[in-house]
């Protein structure tokens, strides 16, 4: 039921921006150099004002009160507590933040939880949540600011264990999208699916790159990768924008089919009927 909710989600905002953001706007530092500086510092100063407590309550809105009532508690006994005590009930609290999908406070509490005490998987969790939180959000500077702590929790994790696939491919993406130099993310995605050609995350960044930087014969390439392993809705959509921006129309029709089939949503059909129906003239 998670799953399908979040496929979803990622497929209502892909509808509203796939074909104008998804080329618009530049990776940084690969398509243009003529950033706006001044906006960046803005952000990046911004981006320092966001603790545990801020997101925190910032989450907790709209929440069930009881389960508000819950979460807070749990909050004052981990301010009470210190070293594996406080862990312990870090834990609970990142659990019930999952229980309800919020990601932003877990990856603050993973990297509290690695603070006390640095093992590989608190920073990967910590990595994992805060990429997890910054996706599709509209908010910029916590957009930077949380791409940032990614950054540094996955760093963290490969340092301890630089052979694992996760932490890297989690590393390359963040990297790809929040730092200037989204090549080195590039390479390191690339060590990935060298050492698991079928990797699925490290497969679907690389798409989603491709697509940006107008490399459509490489996406269509990965995402066929993709959807082998796991046909959602998201990844037939991109399938078929490869296609469609190559001219391979009865491709890009049966792609798009196909993710109007997988997902039950009436913007996403609507879209792609539209879409069908230009690749039909």
């Amino acid at each position: 039921m998670k799953n399908t909710k979040q496929i979803q989600i990622v497929v209502a905002v892909v509808v509203v921006l796939i074909m104008g953001f998804l080329f618009a706007r530049p990776v940084k530092g690969l398509v243009t150099k003529n950033e706006d500086t001044a906006a960046a510092t803005q952000e990046e100063a911004a981006a320092d004002q966001f603790t545990l407590s801020s997101v925190s309550e910032a989450s907790k809105r709209g929440l069930n009160p009881a389960i508000v009532t819950e979460i807070t508690d749990l909050e004052k006994k981990a301010d009470q507590a210190s070293g594996q005590d406080k862990i312990a009930v870090y834990q609970i609290l990142a659990d019930k933040w999952n229980d309800v999908e919020k990601a932003v406070p877990q990856g603050f509490i993973y990297e509290d939880m690695a603070a006390i005490s640095p093992k590989f998987e608190y920073w990967l969790k910590a990595g994992n949540a805060y990429r997890k939180g910054y996706t599709n959000l509209q908010d910029s500077a916590m957009v930077v600011a949380l791409n940032k702590r990614a950054i540094t929790a996955y760093q963290k994790a490969v340092d301890l264990d630089g052979a694992n696939l996760d932490a890297k491919t989690g590393l390359g993406a963040a990297m790809v999208t929040g730092t200037n130099n989204p090549m080195a993310g590039i390479a390191l995605l690339q060590e990935v699916v060298k050492a698991d050609p079928k990797n699925l995350e490290a497969n679907k960044t690389l798409g989603l790159f491709s697509l940006q930087s107008r490399q459509f014969d490489r996406a269509i390439d990965r995402f066929k990768t993709v959807v082998e392993q796991k046909p959602d809705a998201e990844s037939y959509f991109y399938l078929a924008t490869g296609y469609q921006n190559i001219g391979m129309k009865n491709e890009a029709i049966a792609a798009f089919e196909k993710s109007k089939s997988l997902a039950a949503d009436p913007s996403l059909s609507q879209f792609i009927d539209r879409e069908i129906e230009k690749l039909k003239k």
